[in-house]
Order: C-alpha cells, then sequence, then structure tokens
C-alpha cells in the first residue's frame, strides 16, 4: 500500500511538450459575436422606427380619407335634405297654384258677406288644410310697392304719399315659405310731380306757426 504524502496535493498531468500555461484555464473574453451585439442593436431600432413611421404615415393617410369621407357624406345629406324640402315645396306649390283661383272666389264672397252656411264651413277648412301646407297670404293697402312680390295693374299721383305706396290690392298674392307663388296685384300710387309732400306741409305749417308767436 502506498502511503500518501501529507501536505502535497497531487497535480494533474502534463502532457510531453506542453507547456504550464496550457495547463491553466485562460481568462474568458469577449467573442466577435458579443462585441457585434451592439451594432445589431442599433440596426434593429432603425429598421423598427422606420417601420413606425410608415405606419404613422399610411394612420395618417387612412384618418385624412375618413375625414374627407365623412365630409363628403355630410354634405350629401344636407344635399339629399335640401332636395327634399325643395320637391315637397314644389308639389305643394303646384297643387296651391291650382286652388289659388278657388282662394280668391271664397275671398270676394267674404268681401260681398256671402260666405254663410255650409259654404262658409268648406271654405274656412279649405283655408285651414292650406295654411297647414304653408300657403301664406300677403298684400295689405299703404304698404310701399316692391317689385319682386307686387305687380301693379292699376297706376295714380297722389298728394299724400311720399313715395310708390299700393293703395288698393286687387288680387292678393301668396307665397310658400321664401318662395312666391303669385304676386300681390296691386294698384299703386305715386307723389304727385311738383306737389309738397303732406307730412313736409305739416312740418312746415308748424314751422311757420312757431317762427309767428316768437316774441322779438
Amino acid at each position: 500500500m502506498t502511503e500518501e504524502t501529507p501536505g502535497f496535493d497531487e497535480k494533474p498531468d502534463v502532457p510531453s511538450g506542453a507547456s504550464s500555461d496550457d495547463a491553466e484555464p485562460k481568462a474568458a473574453t469577449p467573442s466577435e459575436e458579443e462585441a457585434a451585439a451592439p451594432a445589431g442593436d442599433v440596426q434593429q431600432t432603425a429598421a423598427l422606427t422606420a417601420q413606425l413611421d410608415q405606419v404613422r404615415t399610411a394612420l395618417n393617410e387612412r384618418t385624412g380619407d375618413l375625414q374627407r369621407l365623412q365630409a363628403e357624406y355630410q354634405n350629401y345629406r344636407r344635399r339629399v335634405e335640401r332636395d327634399r324640402v325643395m320637391v315637397k315645396e314644389v308639389a305643394a306649390a303646384s297643387l296651391l297654384t291650382e286652388l289659388l283661383p278657388v282662394l280668391d272666389d271664397v275671398g270676394r264672397a267674404r268681401e260681398h258677406g256671402e260666405l254663410v252656411g255650409g259654404f262658409k264651413s268648406v271654405a274656412e277648412s279649405l283655408e285651414t288644410v292650406v295654411a297647414k301646407l304653408g300657403l301664406q297670404q300677403f298684400g295689405k293697402e299703404g304698404e310701399p310697392f316692391d317689385p319682386t312680390i307686387h305687380e301693379a295693374l292699376m297706376h295714380s299721383y297722389a298728394p299724400d304719399v311720399t313715395e310708390t305706396t299700393c293703395v288698393a290690392i286687387l288680387q292678393p298674392g301668396y307665397r310658400i315659405g321664401e318662395r312666391t307663388i303669385r304676386p300681390a296685384r296691386v294698384a299703386v300710387a305715386e307723389p304727385q310731380p311738383g306737389a309738397t309732400p303732406a307730412a313736409a306741409k305739416e312740418e312746415k305749417a308748424d314751422d311757420e306757426e312757431s317762427g309767428g308767436t316768437e316774441e322779438v
């Protein structure tokens, strides 16, 4: 039996021809792959940034397309609503235009006191229906003449008017909303050429009266 000498450790066998440095482990050094890792991270980050920019650009383009589409849809809805109202007004105007002679007869009967009995009830029902459809009557004596809504059938001069005035309503006008379906047919009067209007006469008379009472 071989006895081990205390205090001495056995050394590993070293192959012949090998130095002692080869026997001891070498310290770990960074590999080329590990050194290239930071450069790879930079390239990956740049690629992700480029992709993000592309996504943002595409998102902005789609958002712009959506906004344009929404604006076009809103314009379409407004056009449809406007056309719907216009078609309704045109249809109502066509119907009511055919009823204007009947309304004129009702008005003349009322002026002559002939609107009585069952005829009165029918006439009032007709006027209620056409009012619900939006028909409005216009034209009053004493209002200024407006060629856009009045049609002058008679003309005269009067010393008591200061502008062209409707002095008689021969046939009332009718409108639906802003649409005039028949102008009011009127007799108009203009100021008398060379005549002093009544208001000016009264003002002149007041001035003369107040001037005559002043003390010297």
